[in-house]
C-alpha cells in the first residue's frame, strides 16, 4: 500500500513512542526546501538555538510525552552540498529540539547496512520503505507488509555503529 497526503500525516503522527528513520541518501530533492537551499548557497545559515519550526515544536510536544523520534544518516565524504544544507538547517535545531540523529560515517568504518534502503519504522511494529529516484527524488512511501524483525536489527546495528550527530560535528 502506498501512502500519501493525510494517510502519511497520520502514520508521522499516530506513532505511540518511537518513530525512526534511516537515511542512506547524500541528498534528498525536496521542492519545499528550494528556497531554503538556494540562501544556503548564498551564504545564509540559520542560528540552530533560535531556529523554530512546526517540527521543532512538534519534538518538543512529543518529547514531553515520552515520545521521540530518531534517525541514522549513513554518508560518505566529502559531504554533499546538501548533507551540509541538512546539518545546518535542520540537523542542528532537531537535535537541540529533542530528535535523536545519529551519523554512520562509513568512510571511517565498513557499512554494516551495504544494501540497506530508506525506511520509517513506527513503535518498532511498522515500516514505510522510501522508495527515491537515484538523484534523491522521492518516487513513492510504501507500507511493509512483512517481518518488522529485520528493520529492528537494521536500526540496532545503525545506533550502534554511529556517533550522536554533535559529537560528529564537532569532533
Amino acid at each position: 500500500m502506498l501512502l500519501d497526503g493525510d494517510e502519511w500525516r497520520a502514520m508521522l503522527r499516530g506513532f505511540q513512542t518511537e518513530a525512526w528513520r534511516l537515511e542512506t541518501l547524500p541528498q534528498y530533492l525536496v521542492p519545499q526546501e528550494a528556497e531554503e537551499l538556494e540562501a544556503f548557497r548564498s551564504g545564509n545559515r540559520v542560528d540552530p538555538h533560535a531556529s523554530s519550526s512546526a517540527y521543532t515544536e512538534d519534538l518538543k510536544r512529543l518529547r514531553g510525552k515520552g515520545r521521540s523520534k530518531g534517525r541514522v544518516h549513513v554518508l560518505t565524504r566529502p559531504l554533499s552540498e546538501y548533507l551540509c544544507f541538512e546539518f545546518s538547517r535542520y540537523y542542528a535545531p532537531h537535535v537541540l529540539a529533542g530528535e535523536a540523529i545519529r551519523i554512520l560515517d562509513v568512510p571511517e568504518q565498513e557499512n554494516p547496512l551495504p544494501d540497506v534502503e530508506d525506511f520509517w519504522m513506527f513503535d518498532r511494529s511498522t515500516v514505510v520503505l522510501m522508495h527515491y529516484e537515484g538523484d534523491g527524488t522521492q518516487i513513492s512511501r510504501e507500507l511493509y507488509e512483512g517481518d518488522p524483525a529485520p528493520f529492528v536489527e537494521w536500526q540496532r546495528i545503525a545506533v550502534a555503529a554511529s556517533v550522536p550527530f554533535l559529537e560528529y560535528v564537532n569532533g
